[in-house]
């Protein structure tokens, strides 16, 4: 349904997952700064399968606050499907993303609206000009990270950047149309190349609960990341395929010339390291093909990323529909 046919000006999608314990502190710093904008407005908790009491406790709070909107899926299917059945499902002409746990702060949504709409914006960037809050090993490996991702995808992915951003009702419309099977918003936003602007934050402490990002996850992320937006490791497996046959020509010489000379002595220390180095290049290049076959494999079967199986705006309607085509994993990023 369009944001013309609604007249919803801003949507703001929060994915949750076990987040019983900062939903209150949550609607209390979000509901009065949507509130303050004067604007039409529609919050979309996406609930990604939680086993405590964030389900119910979305129930409570919906009845005091017409404008929250539950929508809630039948399993865990990860962080970027819960965005994606958010954005899918979002109303606004323009769609707000943020995450339940507070570390990006509420207060900086108008901020993005007023910026987009002054400028004619169809990406707001949250920017974490700040993270301090962070541990160290946290802010060094997400320093990697976002080094890694702008040196393969390239310098239109902005530093310090996560889901927390604004986007407009073409821009969504334009990710909506992709045919990617596992989607990075992070990457895939500025790969759109649409007029953009940035605001910056500092990135405050999480206010409750843990964090469902942990180093296994963001390695995951990271993965998903590359072999989605970049052909770079095939090219490394290039060439440690031509760095092998290289080492391999110039074994053969040696032995030659040592042949040639007459001083050839029984041993095997030569040959073991060459098998380990050849045998080592093979797994690697293998592995490396076998990543991307995975996801030829997953785009041929189009499984759904994720169910929905409640919609408190349609409640009882289509409470199956598969609304895109990334498999699920059983993981919360």
């Amino acid at each position: 349904m369009s944001a013309a046919r609604t007249g919803t000006t801003l949507s703001v999608i929060v994915p949750m997952y076990n987040e019983e314990e900062a939903l209150p502190a949550l609607v209390a710093r979000l509901r009065p700064v949507l509130d303050g904008t004067g604007a039409s407005y529609e919050v979309l908790a996406v609930d990604d399968g939680s086993t405590d009491g964030t389900a119910d406790l979305l129930e409570k709070h919906r009845t005091e606050w017409p404008e929250l909107r539950i929508i809630r899926l039948r399993g865990n299917s990860g962080h970027q499907a819960a965005l994606r059945a958010g954005l899918h499902r979002s109303r606004g002409a323009y769609v707000a993303s943020l995450d339940a746990d507070l570390q990006d702060p509420p207060e900086k949504v108008p901020e993005m609206l007023d910026l987009a709409r002054a400028e004619n914006l169809d990406i707001v960037y949250g920017v974490r000009s700040d993270r301090s809050t962070d541990t160290g090993f946290k802010r060094r490996t997400a320093g990697a990270y976002y080094w890694l991702m702008r040196r393969l995808v390239g310098k239109q992915v902005p530093a310090q950047a996560g889901d927390f951003r604004l986007l407009s009702r073409e821009a969504v419309e334009a990710l909506k149309a992709l045919p990617d099977q596992q989607q990075v918003y992070r990457l895939l936003v500025p790969w759109l190349g649409f007029p953009s602007g940035q605001v910056t934050y500092r990135r405050g402490e999480r206010v409750a609960g843990e964090t469902k990002y942990p180093l296994s996850k963001m390695i995951r992320l990271a993965v998903d990341g590359i072999t989605n937006f970049s052909a770079a490791p095939l090219r490394i497996a290039t060439w440690l395929g031509v760095v092998s046959f290289v080492a391999c020509i110039l074994l053969i010489c040696a032995s030659l010339v040592v042949f040639l000379l007459g001083r050839t002595v029984p041993g095997w220390t030569s040959l073991f390291v060459a098998m380990l180095f050849l045998g080592g290049v093979q797994l690697i290049c293998v592995g490396l093909l076998g990543e991307y076959i995975g996801r030829i494999y997953t785009a041929v079967q189009r499984r759904p990323t994720y169910f929905v199986g409640y919609d408190s705006a349609d409640a009882g309607a289509d409470d199956d529909r598969a609304e895109d085509r990334e498999p699920g994993r059983p993981d919360h990023g």
